[in-house]
């Protein structure tokens, strides 16, 4: 990005930083081709337009990224980065836990496990992120 698009960029910025609710409405409608969700505040449908703003002239998020927010938002699971065939290792209050990632899920002491946040529960007694636990997220 230039000097001259920042520059316009930052000035297109300030130019929504400073709607009213009644133009940031008639805004929205532009943007999206249709009114807002009821009860939005000022504030939170600026920063929307901005995000969309930013989008046009700087470009989207990749098809990619589109499609794994859409599998989040309907609740879907997203699969792990490990592949199978790795094997996850782990520190625990002093024991050590290994994982192996199969095509069917996780093999932990011989028992086959559908999810890494299973096994983080098992092992903690709480509520992890499994990715996040075993450090694959």
């Amino acid at each position: 990005m230039d000097a001259d698009q920042t520059l316009r960029l930052e000035q297109a910025v300030a130019a929504i930083d400073k709607l009213d609710r009644g133009e940031c409405l008639d805004r929205w409608r532009e943007a999206f081709s249709r009114p807002p969700p009821k009860h939005l505040s000022l504030q939170f449908m600026k920063r929307v337009l901005i995000w969309d703003l930013q989008n046009q002239m700087l470009g989207s998020v990749s098809a990619k990224a589109k499609r794994r927010l859409k599998q989040i938002a309907a609740g879907q699971s997203v699969p792990a980065t490990a592949k199978p065939g790795s094997h996850l290792v782990r520190e625990w209050n002093g024991r050590t836990y290994q994982v192996e990632v199969v095509d069917c899920g996780y093999i932990m002491d011989g028992k086959t496990w559908r999810s890494l946040s299973a096994i983080a529960r098992h092992i903690t007694g709480a509520r992890w992120s499994g990715p996040r636990f075993f450090g694959v997220q």
